[in-house]
């Protein structure tokens, strides 16, 4: 799916008021569960100097917030997502940055921890976007995906494809009063479920360790790479 930064503004800045009570809707409470075991896994520490891409209204941030990290820094094209992370989170006025992944407005060597939780499929250029997470980051330095997938599993697969090609859509449009957001979610998951090897992307962009994760019977996959 070819993707360009207004198409993406027009998608979420619509859905920005409804967006957190759709995301705990429609997965069921489990994102609340997926962004604690990413945090788990990747081992943030309070030390940590941590960039949220594609941050949208900061529960990911908020999250590393609660652990301990105070020097957290977030990215997002939608204007409207972002008011709401300032509304949610006070301290992070003045740290959040209307861009994209592809252009990150930081110096080399900047960030400890990167964070991006399902918003990779919306970069318009994930290879681009890799490589400047690559830059970013310092020695050691980790960056942490969080994206949905298709099980691999073919009953699973079916089950989910009920779900989420057809029930979704529709209550998602019900609540958030939006037609388009919430057909293009699916859509765009089983586009990048087709066509996109995260690891090989994050190799090719320069990270040499990388580890995957498989969580709620392959839904979500859990990415951490390492800059080393």
């Amino acid at each position: 799916m070819e993707k360009n930064k207004d198409e993406i503004k027009k998608i979420f800045d619509p859905i920005s008021k409804s967006y957190d009570f759709l995301n705990h809707f429609l997965s069921f409470g489990l994102d609340y569960y997926w962004r604690y075991k990413a945090t788990k896994l990747t081992k943030i520490n309070k030390n940590a100097t941590l960039l949220d891409v594609a941050c949208g209204t900061g529960d990911f941030s908020i999250s590393a917030y609660k652990k301990g990290v105070k020097t957290i820094y977030g990215l997002d094209l939608s204007a409207e997502m972002i008011k709401i992370f300032h509304q949610k989170a006070q301290w992070s006025k003045g740290k959040i940055i209307q861009s994209v992944a592809e252009e990150i407005p930081f110096k080399d060597n900047s960030f400890t921890n990167i964070y991006a939780a399902f918003g990779v499929r919306n970069f318009y250029d994930i290879e681009q976007g890799f490589s400047e997470f690559f830059r970013i980051l310092t020695h050691g330095g980790k960056v942490t995906i969080l994206e949905l997938r298709l099980p691999q599993n073919e009953f699973l697969k079916r089950l989910y494809n009920i779900y989420f090609l057809n029930i979704l859509p529709i209550l998602g449009k019900i609540i958030s009063k939006n037609d388009k957001s919430y057909t293009y979610l699916p859509n765009s998951v089983k586009d990048f479920d087709e066509r996109i090897n995260t690891s090989e992307l994050l190799c090719k962009a320069g990270f040499k360790k990388v580890k995957v994760y498989s969580l709620t019977w392959g839904t979500v996959q859990c990415v951490i790479a390492e800059k080393i």
